[in-house]
């Protein structure tokens, strides 16, 4: 969230340096100072999120309350820059007599106020220093950031354990809900009236189960093909990385050893290479968990459209990268949709009961169980994740009751659930930082509510979320964002009127966990129908009351 305030500033500060010559000597160049620094530690705060998650609780604590001064001071910087503003605005000269007459009087009333704003953001200046400074404390080593301004992933980050992996292996019996979509996906991939190159995407929210249908998809089919292979694609992968391990894999699938000095090829022999290999042959090629929206520009010419018939199935959570794909190739797309209860009760009762009460849910524990199916919406993730954390305890109303009441809290806190909050998390963290701003917002509705798109426009607008571009109205970019948002797989539509447009829209309840979490840091205080006063210090923007709580008592909150 760090991250999103400082984004945020950084950009607030650009057009108040270009746009007003009126500040202070010197104050220009201290806002200027400003902007760099935080520049400079904004490319810190992915990883100072990712070491607040993963280190022991002596780093994590500290690394929290770093991050923490640091929104603190964005959020001071943003009320000067708005007081600098209404304080221009306020008194800008009238032309005309009156105006002439009321110069000198401005010049004195404005004197003093300019004088405190310039002595605050010196004041701001050191502070920023200060943070910056205090960065080393905590582990953040410079030579971490690459030259896309990205930073890599710590070990520690790297050993949670994704629940993703077992899709791999999961028996036949242990799928649910998939016939449709596998049947569909089957029928493109052997369909030999196509004999061009085909792109068929698999599209969904974290936690869909688009990595189980491509698997169970992959093993139906491979054997058709002369060559097979399957790659899990990460979100920072290299070109000639990629490359080599698409050779290793049709390889591997044919038992066949790899080219000889593979390892020491670059981009433009792998290319040759490879095209060379699918020349005559009829090929399918799986490319799971796929981020990057150019993906299929670093594949599209090394996969050879050789009029053999040759198959690229691609798992996303983007519609956008399906799109890409439509450059130079055939596109298909499979869009997953959430379970229907009935198909989510079966995987839940499968998971639960699985050596209980003969597979089926005792008549005591159905209530309560239909109520934790409900709160899942479909997801297959969370429904496997919760249903297995259900499997360990004792088969109790108490038990089952706890879980439903504390199912926030246990998001967060239990090993075994966190996986759902850390993957669902990815798509949020993928965002850039001004779609995070929109996304967060989501938060502040209730649960399960539908909320309509044109006042949701309306208030990122007046938040100052939505940047103007050219020849485009604020109302037109505001609505390209909601549209990147539903591409991304983080937005649901839930109403469109006769002419197919935009009415209403929603994210899924699980999602809006991880959101009220991330919020909670800085971007809004979200208070329910049990919170019934805020103590203490709160570093929040925002305050969202919901349930009815209307009696809270704000005490000492910041």
């Amino acid at each position: 969230m760090a991250e999103t305030a400082v984004g945020f500033v950084v950009e607030y500060l650009t057009p108040l340096l270009i746009e007003e010559a009126k500040l202070l000597r010197n104050v220009r160049s201290e806002i200027l100072d400003i902007r760099d620094e935080l520049q400079s530690i904004k490319c810190f705060l992915k990883d100072a999120d990712m070491k607040a998650e993963t280190e022991d609780d002596s780093v994590r604590d500290g690394v929290k309350e770093w991050v923490k001064q640091i929104t603190k001071v964005s959020f001071r910087i943003e009320d000067v820059i708005d007081e600098y503003i209404f304080h221009l605005a306020t008194h800008r000269h009238r032309g005309g007599f009156i105006g002439s007459l009321c110069r000198f009087g401005h010049c004195l009333i404005k004197l003093t106020p300019r004088h405190q704003i310039a002595s605050q953001i010196q004041d701001i200046k050191v502070k920023v220093r200060q943070i910056k400074e205090r960065r080393e404390r905590y582990g953040f080593d410079p030579s971490i950031i690459q030259q896309d301004g990205s930073t890599t992933t710590t070990s520690a980050a790297a050993s949670w354990y994704d629940p993703r992996k077992e899709a791999l292996y999961l028996e036949e019996a242990e799928v649910v809900g998939i016939d449709s979509p596998r049947d569909e996906l089957i029928g493109w991939l052997l369909d030999k009236r196509q004999t061009h190159r085909t792109a068929i995407s698999v599209v969904g929210m974290g936690g869909s189960g688009k990595t189980t249908l491509a698997k169970k998809v992959y093993d139906s089919v491979k054997q058709k093909f002369d060559c097979h292979g399957w790659v899990t694609v990460s979100q920072s992968y290299q070109k000639v990385e990629l490359l080599k391990d698409i050779i290793k894999k049709f390889c591997e699938g044919n038992k066949e050893p790899a080219p000889e000095g593979i390892n020491a090829m670059d981009e433009e022999t792998l290319t040759n290479k490879l095209r060379e290999y699918l020349l005559q042959k009829r090929y399918v090629v799986i490319f799971d968990d796929v981020w990057k929206v150019d993906f299929w520009g670093d594949i599209e010419h090394a996969l050879l459209d050789n009029k053999n018939g040759g198959r690229v199935v691609i798992t996303t959570r983007n519609m956008e990268v399906a799109n890409f794909c439509r450059i130079s190739s055939l596109v298909h797309v499979r869009r997953l949709k959430p379970l229907p209860h009935d198909k989510a009760w079966q995987l839940f009762c499968n998971k639960v009961f699985k050596f209980d009460f003969e597979g089926r849910c005792p008549t005591y524990l159905a209530e309560l169980s239909h109520k934790i199916v409900h709160k899942c919406e479909g997801l297959p993730l969370a429904i496997v994740a919760i249903a297995g954390l259900l499997s360990t305890k004792n088969k109790t109303i108490h038990e089952w009751q706890k879980l439903h009441d504390s199912l926030s809290s246990e998001l967060e806190s239990n090993p075994q659930l966190a996986s759902i909050r850390k993957i669902l998390s990815l798509s949020y963290s993928d965002l850039p930082h001004h779609l995070k701003s929109c996304f967060l917002y989501f938060g502040m509705y209730p649960e399960d509510y539908s909320i309509r798109c044109s006042r949701l426009i309306r208030q990122w607008i007046a938040e100052g979320f939505v940047n103007q571009k050219k020849d485009k109205t604020l109302e037109e970019v505001a609505l390209e964002y909601l549209a990147e948002l539903i591409h991304r797989s983080l937005v649901q539509v839930s109403k469109v009127d006769s002419r197919g447009r935009l009415r209403n829209c929603r994210i899924h309840d699980l999602l809006r966990e991880v959101v009220v979490k991330k919020m909670e840091s800085s971007f809004c205080h979200v208070v329910d129908g049990n919170e019934s006063t805020l103590k203490g210090e709160i570093v929040t923007r925002r305050l969202s009351i919901v349930n009815n709580s209307c009696s809270t008592v704000l005490q000492d909150a910041d």
